[in-house]
């Protein structure tokens, strides 16, 4: 294979030579080593390019954690294309603006998730370029062999192996391998172009930090439409050997018996996940003593979870982190053998060669990172690109932290005023415009609040026109129809006036002042 370039199907192929016959994929209906893996990675491969998909087109991938999510990623970047992950909670409009702005030709999204069918509810009409939709079989078996369904899909037109393989070869290092979208503060996503070697080479520095190796199995609950997910998650795998068990949605019971029915090693997730299995009734029912690796985040973590998770959880390692999707996912991270308020209080040190510091000359500041995973640049948008990347190559992150004199990053507040609700980033402007188009509202503002379960959910403070007949639970309805869920307020308050500066900005200071 020469000289290994670093692009997903490169470490596809010699993960299946060096480790043929290893478990790379465990799910409840079906189980693949990396042969086979590989095996149906190039059969589908074929499938994409035979519905007339080229190098560099834009594939969307909206589905939950399945095994068909792990083989259709893999599958597109090994027919060349650009993967585009969506949100699963994302409503048919918002899809519908990724979707237009991708010109993407294939969608693979899945059948009924949690009650609803949202791939039903595109408007086709408004996305010419989108010619295909495959439908992934999901919660209950429909789609299996109706018109567009994943079997059918397969039986369809094939361009042969030899030509999938030569476009595997074609791929370089610095393509495009995806576009994860991330919310804007001005209200609109913006698109992270983020080529193969960085996707790469970011998620196998995360591996390194755990320790991870093909002897490993990891418990995947975070969704893999997220960084932590495809990147700390299949990516991280498949270039480990280790063992890839996804979970659909995150159940305690569910989760506790994988660990101790697959010997699990890996779980990663939000701090909420481990507080639930922590004090799960049913936890000593299970056997949990194969974990050996955690990493969380995306939260306070109090030091008393990280000492919990390691005598009572039994890891021997619990590492927090720090990342972005404009640094392909990751950014700082603790280390193996960091003491418990190092992990709980700091997001660690750089990792996969970032550069770290702090603007300005007074600490806290901006959140500043450089270096060769830094993105390429927002999807159509140099303006953004440039506001974001500075001419030395600083990202500037839009986080506000310390760092301290061993080098550990600290994350004190966030400049964009955005909050993380079940482990979802929500941007307040994008939900104030929504809010906005509600007839009887003269103005809005939206905060995060705490919440025990969901870390923190967002709160609407919401000015009536004169005269206008609005309620709580018509705001909320509203932004439901609208927003994936954990976008949408779970609380409102009504207000004469908003506070604003003399600037004309909304004083959100003043706003968390009256909790």
């Amino acid at each position: 294979m020469g000289g290994h370039p670093l692009t997903t199907p490169a470490v596809l192929n010699r993960v299946a030579f060096d480790r043929a016959d290893h478990d790379a994929l465990i799910a409840a209906d079906r189980r693949f080593t990396f042969a086979e893996l590989h095996d149906e990675v190039r059969r589908t491969a074929g499938a994409i390019a035979g519905l007339g998909v080229q190098p560099g087109d834009r594939v969307a991938l909206w589905s939950p954690n399945t095994w068909h999510w792990v083989v259709s990623c893999l599958a597109i970047h090994y027919a060349g294309a650009v993967l585009v992950p969506l949100n699963t909670r994302y409503t048919a409009e918002e899809a519908t603006d990724i979707l237009q702005r991708t010109h993407a030709p294939l969608l693979i999204g899945m059948g009924r998730f949690l009650g609803a069918d949202r791939v039903a509810d595109l408007d086709r009409a408004a996305l010419p370029a989108l010619r295909h939709v495959v439908r992934v079989p999901v919660e209950d078996g429909h789609g299996e062999k109706e018109a567009g369904s994943w079997d059918e899909f397969l039986a369809g037109p094939q361009i042969p192996l030899s030509e999938v393989d030569a476009r595997a070869a074609a791929v370089r290092p610095d393509d495009i391998s995806d576009i994860l979208f991330t919310s804007g503060t001005t209200g609109r996503s913006k698109g992270v172009l983020c080529a193969h070697r960085q996707s790469l080479s970011a998620s196998a520095a995360w591996a390194e930090c755990g320790q991870i190796t093909g002897a490993d199995r990891y418990l995947c609950i975070n969704p893999f439409f997220h960084n932590f997910g495809y990147k700390a998650g299949i990516l991280a795998c498949l270039q480990t050997g280790a063992t890839l068990i996804p979970q659909l949605t995150f159940d305690a019971e569910q989760a506790m018996r994988a660990v101790a029915k697959h010997r699990v090693t890996v779980l990663p997730g939000p701090p909420t996940i481990f507080q639930t299995l922590l004090d799960h009734p049913a936890r000593a029912d299970h056997d949990l003593t194969s974990l050996r690796f955690a990493v969380t985040g995306a939260a306070t973590v109090p030091v008393v979870l990280i000492e919990r998770m390691q005598t009572e959880l039994d890891f021997d390692i619990v590492l927090t982190a720090y990342g972005l999707t404009e640094a392909s996912g990751f950014g700082t991270m603790c280390r193996a053998d960091d003491d418990p308020v190092t992990v709980a209080s700091t997001c660690g040190r750089p990792i996969a060669d970032f550069e770290l510091r702090i603007s300005g000359d007074s600490s806290p500041g901006e959140v500043l990172l450089r270096g060769p995973n830094v993105m390429l640049g927002y999807l159509d948008d140099p303006d953004a690109t440039a506001a974001a990347i500075d001419a030395d190559g600083w990202l500037h992150t839009g986080d506000i932290g310390t760092v301290d004199a061993a080098g550990n990053l600290r994350i004190t507040d966030r400049l964009k005023d955005m909050y993380i609700c079940g482990g979802f980033n929500v941007y307040p402007a994008e939900v104030e415009q929504a809010l906005a188009r509600l007839d009887g509202v003269a103005d809005v503002a939206v905060i995060g609040v705490p919440d025990d379960r969901l870390g923190e959910v967002g709160r609407a403070f919401v000015v009536r026109r004169p005269g206008a007949d609005l309620d709580k639970a018509a705001v909320i309805a509203f932004s439901r129809r609208h927003l994936a869920n954990f976008k949408a307020p779970r609380s409102v308050v009504f207000l004469d006036v908003l506070p604003r500066n003399a600037g004309g900005k909304v004083l959100k200071t003043t706003l968390r002042e009256m909790l």
